[in-house]
């Protein structure tokens, strides 16, 4: 089983049922703090060998100190022997010192920068109320090099939230690029069609990261026999439609799009409140998730380059030289996640997904799955 693009190098395929990927990488990831911190790092270190770490803790990431405490945290959560590199955002705010996020980034602090509108998603009261507030600090971005990744959401009250997407699209971003035509941009778990044919349509320096989730829901999966608050993410899940422009997206082998779960735990309680919390919990099982959408549409030879190759030629950063193995195996994914003091639900709970993460180096293990 030949990849469609592997970064230059040949790699072993047994058979069809085991899938040896190089070593991929997670360009969207939350892991909270505290006890959520330490529950929720280790599921992705175990698949991943770097991730983009996502900034809206309380209070949120933006300063140089703050990014590398958080990532001390992150790296103190995990096993001692991990292999696994956790990727730093600042967090965008009206007032946010220009020199503050250069010299995160000259220092290899900051790998990225982060833009949330005010009140888009979860703990984003602190983001940006106006794109041309933050101009001086996208003009030193676009000339050092520095990422820009965005939350593409406009929040006016005005707006129905299943256009929010498009409407960013239009207002925010469109005026943006035109603004800053060097400045690299990830436009972040699309769910859209608009925001397919936006990216593949744009220059070189505009790519997009796309879910596991965004991949197999669409909003019907709100309402499936009652509310389901474990489908419930921001940017919401849209139309089918839209969901099968992204599937045909991730599966193109356009390296404008690439891997990035957004996966986001919250406790149980809190998705099941009577106000319940935006986002989906799929690092336990992302790899099984993406592979089992990339087989059904025939594209198993292009997963390696979304999960492990476009991302890092987009960011400027080395392919990772390691591997991983996904054996095509039934795995039941439980209804219920447990750590000290935590309890989620993850994606895909109480689904028979039909791989198997089978191990890192091209070792296999005999990892049962997520437990």
């Amino acid at each position: 089983m030949n990849s469609h693009d592997n970064g230059g190098r040949d790699l072993p395929r047994d058979d069809d049922d085991i899938l040896v990927l190089r070593q991929p990488d997670d360009w969207h990831v939350h892991f909270r703090d505290g006890a959520m911190l330490a529950f929720a790092a280790e599921h992705t270190a175990r698949q991943f060998a770097r991730a983009i770490v996502m900034p809206n803790l309380v209070p949120p990431v933006t300063t140089v100190a703050a990014a590398a405490a958080y990532r001390t945290r992150i790296l103190e959560a995990l096993p001692a022997d991990h292999r696994f590199v956790p990727l730093m955002t600042a967090y965008l705010t009206d007032e946010i010192d220009p020199a503050e996020i250069a010299a995160g980034f000259r220092d290899g602090v900051f790998t990225a920068c982060k833009l949330y509108p005010a009140g888009a998603t979860t703990n984003s009261a602190a983001g940006v109320t106006d794109v041309r507030r933050i101009w001086p600090v996208l003009e030193r971005m676009q000339a050092i090099g520095m990422p820009l990744l965005v939350h593409g959401e406009v929040v006016s009250p005005d707006i129905d939230i299943f256009d929010r997407e498009a409407v960013f699209l239009e207002t925010v971003l469109a005026p943006v690029l035109a603004d800053f035509p060097g400045l690299k941009v990830v436009l972040e778990h699309i769910t859209t069609e608009d925001s397919v044919r936006f990216v593949a349509a744009a220059g070189a320096n505009l790519a997009a990261t796309i879910t596991a989730h965004h991949l197999r829901l669409d909003r019907n999966a709100l309402f499936e026999g009652g509310l389901r608050p474990h489908a419930y993410c921001l940017p919401v899940a849209k139309r089918r439609r839209h969901k099968e422009a992204l599937r045909k997206a991730a599966t193109s082998g356009d390296p404008k799009f690439f891997l990035g779960t957004d996966s986001a735990p919250h406790q149980k309680h809190e998705k099941e409140s009577a106000c319940g919390c935006a986002g989906i919990f799929s690092a336990p099982t992302a790899l099984e998730s993406y592979a089992q959408t990339f087989d059904e549409e025939g594209a198993l030879d292009r997963l390696e380059a979304f999960a492990s190759v476009s991302g890092p030629r987009f960011y400027g950063l080395p392919l990772n030289e390691g591997t991983v193995t996904l054996r095509r195996a039934p795995q039941q994914v439980p209804e219920l996640m447990t750590g000290d003091g935590v309890r989620v639900v993850p994606f895909h709970a109480t689904e028979t997904l039909a791989w198997r993460f089978a191990g890192r180096g091209g070792q296999a293990t005999d990892d049962n799955g997520p437990s």
